[in-house]
Parts: C-alpha cells; sequence; structure tokens
C-alpha cells in the first residue's frame, strides 16, 4: 500500500539529512560492516574506497559545517554563513513539506550614536545582552544569527500553525525584548530597533535570497518610518521594492536623457506681491511610471551613490531657467537650489559653480544656494565651511532651508554668511488660527531682523497665512497658495498672469500694530 504524499515527504525529508549530512559518518563503519559480511574482502574494499568518492564527488562535504568557525565572536551566534545554510535548508524543507515559517529581521538603529556618546563598550553589551534576550523569546521557535554589526537574522522553525497574527506578536515580543533598558557603567540605555519579517508563503520566489530579500524590503520600510517600528512584507511593500529596483537601475540614464528636470515654484514679496524668485525642485517624468516624487526617487539617487549627479543637473538646468526669464523679458531675481551634504563636502563645488554661472554669464547673486539646518549645525570638517563661505564671497545668497527644525546655532548662522532663513512649513500651517504658531514666528522674525537677515515663509497655502505672515513683517513667501511648482515652458505664462492679477487687488504690508 502507498503511503500518502505528506507522509512519503516527512519520511524523506527525515531520511535525506542523515543520509547527506554530518550523521552519515556514523553509518560509515556499519556499512563497511555489512559490505564484507555479505561480499567479502572485495567488496569491503570497494566501500571503504567508495563511499568517500560518493560524497566527494555529491559536493556534499563541502556543506557540512566545521566545528570552532561561522560564529560571532561577541555573541557566540552563527554569522550570516550560519544563517543563510538555515534558511536555504528551511526554504527547500517546507517546499516539500508544505509547513510555514518566517524570516525576521531585527536591527539595533541606534547603535551609531551609542557608539558615539558611550564607547565600544557600550555597544558590546547592548549587542550581547539583545542577543541573550532574543534567544529568550524564540527558545527553540527559531534559529537566531548575527548577520551584521546591528542586525540579527531569524528562521523560524517550520510548523503547521504559523500565520501573520502569530508572526506579529512574535515579532512585538522580539521588539520589545530588544528595546528593555540595557544598563553600562551605571548609565541607563534605551535601544530602539526595526523588525522586518516575511512569512514563508508571502512570496512565489524559486530562490532563498527572494525570501529574505522581502523581509529586507519590510525592514527598510520599518526604518524608514522611525527607528523603531515592525513591518510585514506585503503585496504593496514588494511592489515598491520592485519599483525601487527598476528607477535604480533607471537612474544614471534618466539623469542624462532629460527624464529628471527641474520644476520651479514661485517665491514673492509680501510688501509689493511681485516675483522675487523661484525655488528649483527635483522632478522625474518617467515614461512609464509618470510622475515620481521625490521622496519616491531621491533615496534611490542617494543609494545608486548619484546625488552629486543630480545636483550638478539641476543646477545647470536652473541657472539656464534664469538665462531664458532674461530672455523672455520677466523679472526673477534669482534662483535657489538645494545643495547636499556630499555636495558641499565636494572640493570642487566653488570652481563648478563659478564656471556654470561664468559660462551663462550671469552674476553670482542670481543663485541662492538653499542649505539645510541639519547641514549647518552638523558639519564634521572645515571643507563644508570653507565651499559654503566660498560661494558667499563669490556674491552667491546663503538661504538656510526648513529653519527651526534643527538646531543650528546663531554662531554658525553668522559663520556661513547666511543671507535668508527660510520658515519651515511646520511653523507656517494654520497659523492664521493658532496663537501660539503666530508667536513662534514672531519671535524668528524679530532674531532675524536683529541680525539683518531677510525671511521667507515656505508651505503658504492659505490667503490668512499669506495675510498673517505679510503683516507680521515676513519679507518673502511660497506655497501652494501662491504657486505649485511647475515646469519651465510654463514659468513665463504664470509670472505675466500675476503681475497682470496685481493691478488690481490692494497691497498687503507692514507689521502689526504699525
Amino acid at each position: 500500500m502507498a503511503l500518502p504524499a505528506g507522509r512519503l515527504n516527512r519520511v524523506r525529508l527525515w531520511i535525506w539529512p542523515v543520509l547527506t549530512g554530518p550523521p552519515a559518518l556514523a553509518l560509515v563503519p556499519a556499512v563497511t560492516l555489512a559490505c564484507w559480511w555479505l561480499g567479502g574482502e572485495p567488496a569491503l574494499i570497494a566501500a571503504a574506497l567508495g563511499l568517500p568518492l560518493f560524497y566527494a564527488a555529491a559536493g556534499l562535504t563541502g556543506r557540512w559545517p566545521v566545528t570552532g568557525e561561522g560564529r560571532d565572536a561577541l555573541t557566540g551566534l552563527p554569522q550570516r554563513q550560519g544563517f543563510e545554510t538555515r534558511i536555504s535548508e528551511v526554504f527547500s524543507q517546507t517546499a516539500l513539506s508544505g509547513e510555514r515559517s518566517a524570516c525576521m529581521l531585527v536591527e539595533l538603529t541606534d547603535l551609531p550614536e551609542v557608539a558615539e556618546r558611550h564607547g565600544q563598550a557600550a555597544v558590546d553589551a547592548v549587542v550581547t545582552q539583545t542577543a541573550e534576550r532574543l534567544s529568550g523569546v524564540l527558545r527553540k521557535a527559531g534559529h537566531l544569527s548575527r548577520i551584521a554589526d546591528a542586525r540579527f537574522g531569524i528562521c523560524l522553525t517550520p510548523t503547521a500553525n504559523l500565520d501573520l497574527e502569530l508572526a506579529i506578536q512574535l515579532a512585538g515580543s522580539l521588539h520589545g525584548a530588544a528595546e528593555m533598558p540595557v544598563i553600562v557603567g551605571g548609565a541607563t540605555l534605551y535601544p530602539t530597533c526595526a523588525v522586518g519579517f516575511c512569512l514563508r508563503g508571502q512570496i512565489a520566489g524559486v530562490k532563498p535570497s527572494e525570501w529574505t530579500g522581502a523581509a529586507l524590503a519590510a525592514l527598510t520600510d520599518a526604518r524608514r518610518a522611525g527607528r523603531s517600528g515592525i513591518r510585514a512584507c506585503s503585496q504593496e511593500l514588494r511592489q515598491r521594492a520592485r519599483l525601487r529596483a527598476d528607477l535604480r537601475a533607471e537612474a544614471a540614464a534618466a539623469l542624462e536623457n532629460g527624464q529628471i528636470q527641474p520644476w520651479f515654484q514661485p517665491q514673492i514679496s509680501t510688501d509689493t506681491g511681485k516675483v522675487t524668485g523661484f525655488e528649483a525642485l527635483a522632478r522625474w517624468t518617467h515614461p512609464v511610471h509618470g510622475m515620481i516624487a521625490p521622496d519616491a526617487f531621491l533615496p534611490v539617487m542617494q543609494e545608486a551613490g548619484l546625488l552629486e549627479r543630480l545636483g550638478e543637473v539641476i543646477l545647470r538646468l536652473s541657472l539656464e531657467a534664469v538665462q531664458d526669464w532674461d530672455l523672455a523679458g520677466v523679472s526673477v531675481l534669482r534662483v535657489g537650489v538645494n545643495f547636499a551634504g556630499d555636495e558641499l563636502n565636494n572640493p570642487q563645488l566653488v570652481d563648478r559653480v563659478r564656471w556654470e554661472l561664468d559660462r551663462l554669464d550671469l552674476t553670482a547673486d542670481r543663485l541662492s544656494v538653499e542649505i539645510l539646518e541639519t547641514v549647518v549645525s552638523d558639519t564634521p570638517g572645515d571643507r563644508v565651511t570653507r565651499n559654503i563661505a566660498g560661494l558667499a564671497a563669490m556674491g552667491c545668497r546663503i538661504d538656510l532651508d526648513d529653519f527651526g527644525t534643527g538646531h543650528a546655532s546663531l554662531a554658525s548662522v553668522r559663520q556661513f554668511s547666511v543671507s535668508r532663513l527660510k520658515i519651515d512649513r511646520g511653523f507656517v500651517a494654520k497659523a492664521d488660527r493658532d496663537q501660539q504658531q503666530q508667536r513662534l514666528i514672531g519671535a524668528i522674525l524679530t532674531m532675524a531682523e536683529q541680525l539683518g537677515l531677510e525671511t521667507l515663509a515656505e508651505g503658504v497655502e492659505t490667503p490668512g497665512e499669506h495675510a498673517l505672515l505679510a503683516q507680521l513683517g515676513c519679507d518673502h513667501v511660497q506655497g501652494f497658495g501662491i504657486g505649485r511648482p511647475m515646469p519651465l515652458e510654463a514659468t513665463v505664462d504664470w509670472i505675466r498672469a500675476h503681475e497682470l492679477g496685481l493691478q488690481t487687488p490692494p497691497r498687503i504690508g507692514g507689521r502689526l500694530g504699525s
């Protein structure tokens, strides 16, 4: 009578590892003795020589672990190779048995800060205690490995009753254990971690690497949501991961063939209402996916190492736009271009900007160099400082972007020759209805006035916000309530329509109480 398919698979799963793994060594004496008993001395010699040749020819000996190798020196856990081996075994086993498993990744997200503030000994203590706590949660439910400095990999033991709810509960327990306080040298540290996981049945791939890749995509999504989070692999997440992979492969070509262009958002004076400038914002018009938002493609550019090249393209096209506005006979004082930290750390930056300005016969004051407050306050060395100072000395205006969200000091504002503070949209939203927002904006404007700096409010969306900022004395405004980002070819018509509209409405301006 034939065995049912499920039972046959279980028998195969039990016998095959015995015949192809280290347990087979225990059978060698019995096999050779049986050969001698049944076939005499010739059979004994054949078995003694044939078995080693069979395992070597089949490539099985290379799969057997070597005692003492592949272990993490700090935690004693298996390392990446051991984790990948276990994932491959469970991947194959579950394909035959129909059982369920999950690949989970746990990453400590604040180890660099722990190292900076408390030293490597504290990092080692956090990692060691995290490994012990994760092991305590898992017990015999899974295989735990340390696969990177701050990352642990877990392959759950195959079982028949694992579902998404149970996996989420286990992920929550692992997350809670990893974020328990750690006491080091009298100081209490509070680690943060992100968890991403993928159930075996959630992927249709044929490779173990696709399983771990799906778990990694979930972990990446958890990290993006914040330092502490849990994400499960989903169809939407897999689609986003595939889109990111596609965009990463196409990013370099998109920069060169004109798919990525600056769009321009107008900035106007609250005193006169006239256009004073445009901010250049990178936009990717994809032939298949349509308009791709910056928060979707900028991380891809960073992963592909193309942020500097992106900056070069946006700068060149933005300065060419200034020349086009001059030729069209419309008044645009300057264009603002965002400079990332990597660009500001480039020793050739000042020369490159000077060359672009000279090429188009533009004066340096037509360019506003927009830098984030975090770049100013977190500058690690002198090169960024020299570059910003060099651009300011050349005559470029320096705008401090997203002001109020970082921790730049007044000394750094002075050191970097800042010309204008751009007030973050978080302070502007609903300011006409929130007195606390009004007081915060008023404090920033008073400080800027005392320092002799111009101000620009971002994210202005309503006439009420616009009017309030004008009354408080903010010099310039920008936002959807003024104008949305637009391609270069639409800007001239927008400027002319805006100037035509200024001929009828009353002027708004002045300070409250003046």
